[in-house]
């Protein structure tokens, strides 16, 4: 029997790829072209199946002219680029790959916060500029990790990690903002104190974005956010672009409202605001929070077994959503 036709959107790890191949018929992506919406519709047709990453967008339209489509596997925790009411209604399952990416991901939250409070961009682009001649008292004097506040709003898998890295690591003090309240036994656990966003941006040293993307949570930190935060504090966002108004987040770098940022993840991504390009006291890095060889296979693999899981068993290991015809 002829095998299913799947949808490779993106370049792959090669062993991954194999093994799809052996339960597929595969069309791959492996020159990592970014396809034009039209080029995706195109490129859906007659497929079952598609493996996706966040470049690609899953819409009505696309359903709408691949009726036969029946999964689309994202590689990525985040599915801020599936309409997923559109996909139920489609009779299309989506997933994601959740818990393999947490702990990588909470390490890189950390490592920007690391570097946004203690200005290792900054110091370096100073080195390497020519610019140092002297050691002197204050040069490059950051603000203090171990001991201080942090503040992590979206207290999902990933802001968990952060907050025990945090408490249990460098001493600090937590406290969170989320849509629900964790568990006693999961604050205990974090050492984390739930408190209203008010309170934490006026109260935390450092902020910390790990919120998903949504039409709710577009721009939770604007112009007036900022306003609200320590002129010593610093803020990081390795949730999503959109989350923060990388355009109010410039322009407060630019006055010294906040002290510093680290920036994982932008609006309109792979483009940057050129304003965020301008000013010295902010860590810019290209959305790469999951990126080990370890994280990024795992991820990978996770989305494959999704496709073969459904497509063979009618049962995908991560869903997002209930269709007809999927086994619970």
């Amino acid at each position: 029997m002829p095998k299913t036709s799947i949808l490779v959107a993106r370049a792959i790890f090669p062993e991954v790829l194999q093994s799809l191949e052996q339960v597929f018929e595969v069309e791959n992506n492996q020159a990592d072209e970014v396809w034009s919406p039209a080029e995706l519709t195109r490129r859906m047709q007659g497929k079952v199946g598609a493996l996706t990453t966040g470049s690609e967008r899953i819409d009505a339209a696309l359903l709408q002219a691949n009726p036969q489509l029946r999964i689309v596997a994202n590689m990525a925790v985040g599915y801020n680029n599936f309409d997923v009411p559109a996909m139920t209604a489609a009779g299309v399952l989506a997933s994601n790959t959740p818990d393999v990416l947490t702990e990588t991901t909470a390490d890189f939250g950390f490592a920007l916060l690391m570097a946004t409070a203690r200005r290792v961009t900054e110091s370096e682009h100073y080195l390497r500029a020519g610019l140092w001649k002297k050691w002197s008292y204050d040069m490059f004097a950051g603000a203090e990790v171990h001991g201080s506040t942090i503040g992590i709003i979206g207290m999902g898998r990933i802001g968990q990690g952060i907050a025990r890295r945090a408490a249990h690591g460098f001493g600090m003090k937590v406290i969170y903002h989320n849509r629900s309240r964790l568990t006693s036994a999961l604050e205990a656990e974090c050492k984390a104190t739930y408190v209203s966003k008010q309170e934490l941006l006026q109260t935390a040293d450092h902020v910390m974005l790990v919120v998903p993307y949504s039409a709710e949570s577009h721009h939770t930190i604007g112009a007036a956010e900022l306003a609200q935060m320590k002129p010593t504090a610093t803020l990081v966002n390795i949730a999503r672009g959109g989350i923060v108004d990388d355009a109010a987040l410039a322009q407060a770098l630019a006055a010294r409202q906040i002290a510093a940022a680290g920036i994982d993840v932008f609006e309109g991504e792979p483009s940057v605001h050129p304003d965020l390009l301008k000013v010295p006291n902010v860590v810019l890095t290209p959305h790469i929070a999951s990126s080990t060889i370890q994280t990024r296979k795992a991820m990978a693999q996770l989305a494959a077994d999704n496709l073969v899981a459904y497509l063979t068993r009618g049962q995908a290991l991560t869903p997002l959503n209930t269709v007809p015809g999927a086994v619970a």
